[in-house]
C-alpha cells in the first residue's frame, strides 16, 4: 500500500536553519524510500509531495539589505560575541547535514520578497523545479554570499533549476504573482506561524525547526501510519 503524504515547507531563503531544515528533511525522506525499496519497512510505500511555501523573516527590508552585525544586535540585542557562537553552531550543523555555510561571505541581511516570487512560478513548473531553485537560492546566500534579492542573482538561479530564465526576466521586471505570495504570506502568518522553519504534514501536523532527520522521520511514519489507520476499513 503507497500512503501519499503532503508536505508544505514553510521557509525564507535567509534562513540558515531553514537550509538545515530541509537538509535534514531530505535525509529523513531518502531514509524511508530506502525502507521501501528494500520491503523492510512493513506497511508500504511513503510518498511526499513537497511544497515551499513564502515566509520573510525581514518583509520591510530595504533592497541594498543590512549589516547582519547591526542587524541581529537590532532585532534581538545579541552581542558580538553571542553571534559568533550561533554561527558556528549553524556551521557545525551544516557541515553535519552537507550544507557548506560559508560564514565569511554572508555579512549582509537582504529583502527575499522576489526571490519568493519567482519560487511561486516555479511551483507552477513542477516540484522538482521548485525544490532545485530553493538550493540554488540557499547556495547563492549562504555559501557564495551572495544577495538573493539581486535580479541577476535569481536568473542565474532559476537557470542552474532548469527553468526558463527568459521567463523568469518577465516575472522579476514585472509585480507578477506579488498578490499570489503575498496571500500566501498571510494564510501562514493567521495559521501561527510566525518563526521557520515550519514543515506542515497533510495540512494538520506541524514539525517546527531545522529538526534532526531523526525527528522528521519519526513523524514523517506517524503521520504516514494515522493516514493508514483512517484509510483501513471498519470492522
Amino acid at each position: 500500500m503507497t500512503t501519499q503524504l503532503k508536505i508544505d515547507f514553510v521557509s525564507d531563503v535567509s534562513c540558515p536553519w531553514c537550509a538545515i531544515g530541509l537538509k535534514s528533511l531530505e535525509q529523513a525522506l531518502e531514509r524511508l524510500a530506502a525502507d521501501s525499496n528494500s520491503g523492510s519497512d512493513g506497511d508500504g510505500e511513503i510518498r511526499a509531495e513537497l511544497h515551499f511555501q513564502p515566509f520573510e523573516l525581514n518583509p520591510q527590508m530595504a533592497p541594498e539589505g543590512q549589516d547582519i552585525g547591526e542587524h541581529l544586535a537590532e532585532k534581538y540585542g545579541a552581542t558580538p560575541e553571542q553571534t559568533e557562537r550561533t554561527r558556528e553552531a549553524i556551521r557545525a550543523r551544516g557541515e553535519a547535514v552537507g550544507f557548506e555555510f560559508r560564514m565569511d561571505k554572508r555579512d549582509r541581511i537582504y529583502n527575499t520578497f522576489d526571490a519568493h516570487r519567482l519560487l511561486h512560478w516555479a511551483e507552477l513548473e513542477g516540484p522538482a523545479q521548485q525544490a532545485a531553485l530553493k538550493h540554488a537560492l540557499f547556495r547563492a546566500y549562504f555559501t557564495d554570499g551572495e544577495n538573493p534579492g539581486s535580479h541577476d542573482v535569481l536568473l542565474r538561479a532559476a537557470g542552474e533549476a532548469g527553468l526558463d530564465t527568459a521567463r523568469a526576466r518577465e516575472i522579476l521586471s514585472s509585480d507578477e504573482f506579488a498578490e499570489d505570495t503575498r496571500r500566501r504570506e498571510r494564510f501562514y502568518l493567521d495559521q501561527g506561524i510566525h518563526s521557520v522553519p515550519a514543515v506542515i504534514i497533510n495540512d494538520r501536523y506541524l514539525v517546527q525547526g531545522g529538526q534532526p532527520a531523526e525527528v522528521f522521520e519519526d513523524a514523517l511514519r506517524k503521520v504516514a501510519q494515522a493516514s493508514r489507520e483512517a484509510r483501513a476499513p471498519q470492522a
